[in-house]
């Protein structure tokens, strides 16, 4: 598992105790209005909406939110204009950093987006200059202790999966973007249960990080994550098991 997916889950785990959820609901509900505002309102016809349905639903968000947010996004309910938002750029490290919006304001999301790497250590780049270095994917987790590798290494390469690694905790199995839905599905359907189920941006290399950096790295993708406008962000680092923990503690 990359270190930026690890520290991702040992957040999500940690965010389950913690009072963010109103926020964090937020974003979900604004990835679905807008997958349904460009795809239409039917998760079947709309991968990319069924996707945001099921990460909102992963994330706890109440179905009557979910219904609000669609219609809001095909027009039926009035709602306000998102549009979406890339800007790239370098942490403490030299990591490579992706963060991706959904805002009613590109100026704002552009000067909130500087600030934070300014702050921690970071600098803007051009476009283009860190978006060659990640590679679009599926990434489905599946908890270790109830599914042995093995299993899920047959339905998921037979749904088409093109890599499986395993761990103590979490089997991470990658698809390419057009296969996640069926991985996912197939999966379910082999009644393995699926703990997480994204796609995302994976580096096509990572870079070690260590010591005080690790850290510095790390509180800049929490800070860039905590505004508003900012849906994801993706990272390169590779930061050791005991030092996700130790931050995360």
């Amino acid at each position: 598992m990359s270190g930026h997916s690890k520290w991702s889950t040992i957040k999500r785990k940690k965010g389950a105790a913690d009072a963010q959820r109103a926020k964090q609901w937020g974003k979900l509900l604004r990835f679905v209005e807008v997958a349904a505002r460009d795809g239409g309102g039917n998760v079947d016809s709309n991968p990319t909406l069924a996707t945001a349905v099921a990460k909102a639903k992963a994330g706890s968000v109440p179905n009557d939110n979910i219904t609000r947010a669609i219609k809001r996004g095909t027009g039926e309910l009035e709602g306000e204009s998102y549009e979406e938002a890339g800007y790239e750029g370098y942490g403490p490290g030299g990591v490579a950093i992706l963060v991706q919006c959904l805002t009613s304001n590109r100026n704002r999301s552009a000067q909130d987006v500087r600030s934070i790497f300014n702050k921690h250590g970071g600098k803007m780049a051009e476009p283009g200059s860190v978006a060659f270095m990640f590679e679009a994917k599926g990434v489905v987790t599946v908890g270790a202790p109830g599914a042995p590798e093995d299993e899920v290494f047959m339905v998921a390469a037979d749904a088409g999966a093109e890599d499986i690694s395993g761990g103590d905790e979490l089997i991470e199995v990658i698809t390419p973007p057009g296969s996640f839905k069926a991985v996912t599905e197939a999966l379910a359907a082999a009644g393995i249960a699926v703990e997480n189920a994204d796609l995302t941006q994976m580096p096509k290399s990572t870079v070690p990080v260590e010591g005080g950096d690790a850290k510095k790295v790390l509180n800049l993708i929490d800070a860039l994550e905590e505004l508003d406008d900012v849906q994801d962000v993706y990272a390169n680092f590779d930061i050791s098991d005991d030092v996700l923990a130790s931050v995360a503690s």
